[in-house]
């Protein structure tokens, strides 16, 4: 496949310009830059979802048009998306067919190719579970079975790594080399260098648009492609200075929450959930997605009502507390889900930067009344999108505009403009490039200096280990196990995120689950 010349202009932005990519048949050729350097525009032309204003693209040595996904498909390119696109009510079996079902039906004929594809390529998928019962990694291999199913033999993947622990992502790199084995092809877009260099046969580097270097793994190191992205040499999260104070800052007290699940059965999704952060201190929270991270940040929130238990917030019982009276009271949110709870896709970004802050300082002028003060937004928006680098033509642009990272970027510099008592992060950084990433950690540990507190929920666990100074282990709803960060690995934390054992790991004093029961007992003794 070949890209030649290609350029995509919108209103107030060139996105790509003459970007040429040259991958070879049975590889997996990496895509990597800068948020805003023109990568997902780029893939979003070869799928058919934007034309190019120039530019030629050839597939086996002919040259082809793309005016939908349909023509994308037809050609055998599938492209599986950063945020998954799942019904969580279907099957396995219905997922898949769903929208293709005149290919083999939908009953017999398309269960037996679905087992054929998910024994060929080691994918381990049964067609009839229910896809809210599938982890975060046996979803990310549905999608990949989705496109296989339509006939792709080009595999486009968008960050396909961003929410997996060390193990999946082992796993899902031998998915990749059996796909290759078979010939099929992979473009694997990534932020993670490490893993890139790790997977990938070749490797190009798009900066502001264009194409500025293709280079072979074995050849170049992280630090290399880093400059290559941002043109400097970048820092880790590594910190271990304590800034920790004696005072309590967040208090959690026996949070339980319980959900009904289809069948009418009640389960626990948090279960005695207690901790404390101290002013000047980060807390991380380690746990496969799908364990009660997001419920907990959620009640933390006022977002949902637990069963029982209390939030205190610098002193002040703040469990019946709406949300607004608790981002008033110094609570900043970084959500999971940036699309659904962090932005307004289709307002302007002036519009997002005053979004749950509407009556704070300068979106507001205060009174009685508080009238909004639009100018001032304005002005502080302009303000964000410079000190944290949002590559935007300007601020009257709607987020969904914007690429993912820049996003991120938008929502990140909104909380932290607000000099919160305690920061709710949860995947800060996720989306984002290295250099945004660096910068996002510096604000963070900057803030923390000053006495920030915060809550971090991450599935980079670098970032986890790196920034935090306390480290739980969440599994099934509880806090199981307390980790140091300074002596923990990441593979060491991704065993213990799945419920294995780990040496640099203590039994939670909140609760503890089957398998990290105690170092004595029978339980411990199957740690």
């Amino acid at each position: 496949m070949e890209l030649h010349g290609i350029t995509k202009r919108f209103p107030g932005v060139v996105a790509n310009h003459d970007i040429d990519i040259t991958v070879r048949r049975g590889t997996v050729h990496a895509l990597v830059g800068e948020n805003g350097a023109g990568k997902s525009t780029l893939m979003k032309i070869l799928y058919g979802m934007q034309p190019p204003d120039e530019g030629t693209i050839t597939v086996d040595g002919e040259k082809v048009s793309f005016r939908t996904p349909a023509d994308a498909i037809a050609r055998g390119i599938g492209m599986v998306h950063q945020h998954f696109m799942l019904a969580d009510n279907l099957t396995v079996q219905e997922n898949v067919v769903l929208g293709a079902e005149k290919l083999y039906g939908i009953g017999g004929g398309a269960r037996k190719k679905i087992m054929e594809l998910s024994d060929a390529y080691g994918l381990a998928i049964r067609p009839d579970v229910l896809v809210e019962e599938l982890g975060v990694a046996d979803r990310q291999r549905l999608e990949i079975l989705k496109v296989l199913y339509r006939g792709a033999r080009t595999l486009i993947l968008d960050e396909p790594t961003a929410v997996l622990v060390p193990q999946e992502v082992d796993a899902l790199f031998d998915n990749l080399r059996e796909l290759k084995a078979e010939g099929l092809t992979v473009i694997f877009i990534s932020h993670k260098l490490g893993e890139v260099l790790t997977v990938a046969d070749d490797i190009t580097v798009i900066r502001r648009g264009t194409t500025v270097a293709a280079v072979q793994p074995d050849e170049t190191t992280p630090k290399q492609l880093a400059e290559l992205m941002v043109g400097s040499e970048l820092p880790s999260p590594e910190t271990r200075e304590s800034t920790v104070t004696d005072v309590e800052m967040l208090k959690v007290e026996d949070l339980h929450l319980s959900a009904t699940d289809p069948d009418g059965g009640v389960r626990a999704v948090l279960d005695g959930i207690t901790f404390t952060i101290h002013k000047g201190e980060v807390l991380g929270v380690a746990g496969v997605e799908g364990n009660g991270q997001a419920e907990l940040v959620e009640a933390v929130m006022g977002l949902r009502d637990p069963d029982g238990g209390t939030v205190t917030l610098d002193g002040e019982d703040i469990s019946h507390r709406p949300t607004r009276a608790r981002r008033e009271g110094g609570i900043g949110y970084i959500p999971e889900d940036r699309h659904r709870h962090g932005l307004l896709l289709a307002s302007p970004l002036w519009e997002n930067r005053m979004l749950g802050h509407v009556t704070e300082a300068p979106n507001s002028k205060g009174g009685p009344l508080g009238v909004l003060d639009i100018a001032a937004a304005r002005k502080d928006t302009e303000r964000i999108v410079t000190d944290y680098d949002v590559r935007t033509p300007g601020i009257e642009v709607t987020a969904a505009s914007l690429s993912g990272g820049n996003q991120q970027k938008l929502i990140v510099g909104r909380e932290m403009s607000h000099h919160p008592k305690l920061l709710i992060a949860a995947h800060p950084t996720r989306g984002v490039d290295v250099g945004a990433q660096a910068q996002i950690w510096d604000q963070i540990r900057e803030a923390r200096h000053e006495g920030l507190a915060v809550l971090l929920i991450s599935a980079d666990l670098d970032e986890l280990i790196g920034l935090s100074d306390t480290l739980r282990v969440m599994y099934r709803g509880r806090l199981v196990a307390d980790a140091d960060p300074a002596t923990i690995t990441p593979e060491e934390l991704g065993s213990a995120m799945t419920g294995a054992a780990s040496g640099h790991l203590e039994a939670s004093g909140s609760g503890s689950a089957t398998g990290v029961e105690d170092e004595t007992g029978e339980e411990g003794d199957q740690r």
